[in-house]
């Protein structure tokens, strides 16, 4: 614990923002309870990915590599005579449960070969998951005959002769960061949820808690080892770099922002950061903080009057707007500002600083002042700690969601400041007396930074100038809820957008969605009324490029789902 003095919610000498105007309102939905201490600390997986991949044809096939190991155990299959089929044909959204015919645990690539071959040869539809976190029923739709579990291929090793880190797609987040840290003493900057797998999460441009530090995920991603289907049918493996002179180089870069689904079953990825030359491994990844000083404080919903609930979010929308560039000291800095439905008591801002960043302890306090400055409330401090790193990627501050739960989310990436519209319609869903659910809540995350280094066509995501992720979700036990929770989300996400169509088209203040966060919605006129398509809020220009690999290297469209590229 610090001994320094409590965090004040004013900076001294600080000059206040101005105020932003106010507006008031109310609108409707229902009942609904989740437990109140479950959400206070944050729920939702920053980051979390679709765990979809998919297969097709391409040029000719590079020698496939493997990192050393032993034989591979069997695949198993399940059916549902099987009394492991009730866990295995759901994910982490309970919304959604499948009735495939069959899921194959897969532990090597060449049972990835067989099974989609198999699925190629009987014509079934196949879905594959590595660590079951999506959104949506990409995995669990009820035309899926066939469900591709990589969860057990989860290996994690250096490789020699790519010189660069193997990590297969059922990796959860949480082994990758302990295998590689414990191993090498490096890390890779991805997301917070520690029983996310790498497979749908990396090729999604999965972010995390360290990526205005150091990036993306994909911005340390050199190659993949993918299985795909060539136009006569036939099964093969491939592998494809970010080597200029490598023939499948476009396949590779479909993989850093493509999202799950589209292209081939990934089964292994290799990392290693740009620029690295050094043959130890120690030296190709980027290495983690010492220790990091970690912090909650909340505001009591009791006390926030809608202008004070309108300052504290113009306040944290403004200093984000101004300290995200890539030179900002802080970088070192990343927060989750979570203002939760009024049923949950109070709005929670989890923020995390690299412990060596120069002045890091004030750093995270001016922050804190500065996002509450003016409010007229003085933060709870409910946390206040600094500790080893390795052990902060277990925070229940920013890990994800009880996979009992049910959930939907929508997405935004911001580029400035929250509009007066914005907030004001944020508001009103907040504290509606007629929907009561304490796991309702806006879940912003820091950005930029580090990831603004990187131009917009480097990889496939090509949000490359924001300062804000966030999403618009609830999360809630029964199916009975279902109903009151989806349309709380949809009303207000729809509400908070209005001017542009109810979705945040990209203009000079916001820069579309996420294409891990899957929202089927972006597809429905009903609440996409902008006239721009779902692909163009998640790619923008890149998808004519997707489009391009997409039919190169899957011009059948044998895996698909409601969002998958379609061939151009």
């Amino acid at each position: 614990m610090s001994t320094s003095a409590p965090l004040s919610p004013d900076v001294p000498g600080a000059p206040a923002p101005a105020a932003p105007p106010q507006r008031a309102g109310a609108r409707a939905t229902a009942r609904t309870r989740v437990h109140r201490r479950t959400f206070l600390s944050g729920t939702v997986a920053a980051g979390g990915a679709l765990a979809v991949t998919a297969a097709g044809l391409g040029p000719a096939a590079a020698a496939t590599d493997r990192a050393p190991a032993g034989p591979d155990p069997a695949p198993v299959t399940v059916r549902p005579a099987d009394q492991r089929y009730a866990d295995l044909r759901r994910g982490t959204n309970q919304r959604w449960v499948g009735s495939p015919e069959q899921i194959v645990l897969a532990t090597s690539t060449a049972d990835v070969v067989r099974a989609v071959q198999q699925a190629v040869g009987s014509g079934k539809r196949l879905a594959v998951r590595s660590g079951g976190h999506c959104y949506e029923d990409f995995t669990t739709n009820q035309e899926i005959a066939v469900v591709l579990d990589l969860s057990r291929m989860d290996d994690i090793s250096y490789d020699e002769r790519r010189q660069a880190f193997s990590v297969q797609p059922g990796a959860h987040l949480g082994r990758v960061y302990d295998r590689l840290y414990k191993g090498w003493g490096v890390y890779l900057p991805a997301g917070n949820c520690p029983t996310v797998a790498a497979g749908g999460h990396i090729q999604g441009g999965g972010y995390g808690s360290m990526s205005r530090r150091d990036g993306l995920a994909v911005d340390h991603l050199y190659g993949i080892e993918i299985v795909v289907v060539q136009a006569d049918g036939t099964v093969r493996a491939v592998t494809a770099t970010r080597e200029p002179d490598d023939p499948n180089r476009e396949l590779w870069w479909a993989h850093t922002g493509g999202g799950g689904g589209n292209f081939g079953v990934v089964t292994r990825y290799w990392l290693r950061s740009p620029g690295a030359t050094s043959g130890d491994p120690a030296a190709q990844l980027p290495t983690p903080p010492r220790e990091v000083w970690l912090s909650e404080v909340a505001w009591p919903w009791e006390q926030l009057t809608e202008a004070r609930f309108t300052r504290l979010m113009w306040n944290h929308g403004d200093w984000h707007a101004r300290n995200s560039a890539p030179n900002s000291p802080y970088t070192a800095l990343f927060s989750q500002l979570k203002p939760f439905h009024k049923s949950a008591g109070a709005v929670v801002l989890d923020s995390l600083v690299d412990a060596g960043a120069p002045g890091a302890e004030r750093l995270l306090q001016s922050y804190i002042s500065e996002v509450g400055a003016g409010v007229g409330v003085r933060p709870e401090v409910r946390q206040y700690r600094r500790v080893p790193w390795l052990h902060s990627t277990q925070w229940p501050g920013f890990t994800g969601p009880d996979p009992t739960v049910r959930f939907k989310g929508k997405s935004v990436y911001a580029r400035r400041n929250y509009t007066d519209a914005q907030i004001a319609a944020a508001y009103r869903h907040l504290t509606r007396d007629d929907f009561h659910n304490p796991g309702a809540l806006l879940m912003i995350a820091s950005y930029g930074g580090a990831v603004n280094r990187v131009a917009p066509d480097a990889t496939a995501v090509p949000q490359r100038d924001s300062v804000l992720k966030y999403q618009v979700v609830s999360l809630w036990n029964d199916s009975a809820d279902d109903q009151a929770n989806i349309a709380w989300v949809r009303e207000c996400y729809r509400d908070m957008f209005a001017a542009t169509g109810g979705v945040p088209v990209p203009n000079e203040i916001n820069d579309g969605c996420f294409v891990n966060y899957a929202d089927v919605d972006l597809a429905d006129p009903t609440w996409n009324s902008s006239g721009v398509p779902w692909h163009d809020l998640y790619y923008k220009n890149g998808y004519r490029r997707l489009q391009k690999v997409k039919a190169t290297w899957d011009p059948t469209g044998f895996f698909r789902h409601a969002q998958s590229v379609r061939p151009a």
